[in-house]
């Protein structure tokens, strides 16, 4: 979950925090976070509620029936879709940058690297079991180093300033960040006979990723304030340029799991068939926006964030009331129904989406 969690959106913040100021995206992180909690232990339940194999467009066919489960597979495509062409611009430019000390190479390594995850994702859980654990241990172990190699350079005045036109900029790039929906079908496959266990992976695992962040963006910020740019390891020189690659390599490898396997459970496709649309056909979409040059990193997360993490959740927000009516068997742990809060988070999604596309 941490892998899936950690990814661009980690890059992209620090961005964001210093155009609008490091205490509105500290409140952003936090109260993001609050929300991903909440709605991500209701998707738990969900899940625990229902027997078989789903990802989320299966979940929402179940207990909210056809019409709003092509919503749900809309908002995993796009979201995902989303996730991966970040990820191929991210770390095309972070390998460029690392080899060549400039991002004129970054297009040709985007599509080798996406090649490269296609042939991983072939071979399914295996490749994500064997390679994240490792990715996020190398994650989690960068982010401290940086934290104590950089903090005697903090120019705390940059931690001062703020831009009430740009307060609202970073709510989709840290709702991006924040979204680990897709891993939680995985997780519920992954702890088959220790489900006991889920309400605890959930909470550590939203809760480290937004300590992580906080400390990421405190660092970045601090460094570089206004002169930060949009993917936030190329402020901090080559070494932790690798920062970036791991995290969204680990993201992307989860993401496009969860997305060949929504297609597999729940549009019932053949593998292979499966695998083309989760693997290749994201590096054509990621050529069309970089030959065109259509999207920045942090719009691409912006707009994936809002897009997806705002339909989702709100989704997630009606199908656990559903789930406990009709699921078919007894989860370990059970939310309570509090509709004021439902409410009100599913208003706010869906007013960032509304927000994202027209404003």
């Amino acid at each position: 979950m941490i892998g899936t969690c950690i990814g661009a959106g980690l890059l992209g913040i620090p961005y964001v925090a210093a155009k609008a100021g490091f205490f509105v995206a500290l409140i952003y992180i936090i109260l993001i976070g609050l929300m991903m909690l909440i709605t991500n232990l209701y998707l738990g339940e969900v899940s625990l509620r229902t027997d078989g194999n789903h990802q989320l467009q299966g979940y929402a066919r179940k207990y909210l029936g056809k019409k709003r489960s092509y919503l749900m597979g809309f908002a995993t495509i796009f979201g995902i879709y989303s996730a991966i062409v970040a990820y191929l611009l991210g770390i095309g430019e972070s390998l460029s940058f690392l080899i060549f000390g400039n991002l004129g190479h970054h297009i040709l390594f985007g599509v080798l690297f996406g090649f490269l995850m296609a042939g991983l994702l072939w071979k399914g859980m295996v490749s994500v079991k064997k390679f994240e654990k490792w990715g996020v241990a190398v994650i989690l172990f960068l982010i401290f180093f940086i934290f104590l190699i950089f903090f005697k350079n903090l120019n705390f005045n940059n931690f001062l300033t703020f831009n009430s036109a740009s307060i609202f900029l970073p709510f989709g790039v840290v709702l991006f960040a924040m979204m680990s929906f897709h891993a939680i079908p995985e997780i519920e496959i992954v702890l088959r006979q220790n489900e006991k266990l889920m309400k605890k992976v959930l909470i550590f695992g939203t809760l480290i990723p937004v300590l992580f962040y906080i400390l990421f963006v405190f660092v970045v910020v601090g460094l570089k304030g206004s002169e930060t740019p949009q993917l936030a390891t190329l402020a901090l020189g080559k070494i932790f340029v690798l920062l970036g690659i791991f995290t969204m390599f680990t993201s992307y490898l989860s993401l496009g799991n969860a997305l060949q396997e929504n297609f597999m459970f729940d549009d019932k496709m053949k593998k292979f068939k499966a695998w083309f649309f989760a693997s290749l056909i994201p590096i054509g979409i990621y050529l069309i926006t970089r030959f065109f040059n259509i999207f920045s990193f942090t719009k691409i997360l912006s707009i994936g964030g809002v897009v997806s993490g705002g339909i989702t959740g709100a989704l997630i927000l009606f199908m656990v009331k559903q789930a406990k009516k009709k699921g078919t068997r007894k989860p370990e742990y059970s939310m309570p129904i509090n509709w004021f809060i439902i409410g009100l988070f599913s208003l706010i999604f869906l007013l960032g989406v509304v927000y994202e596309l027209f404003f």
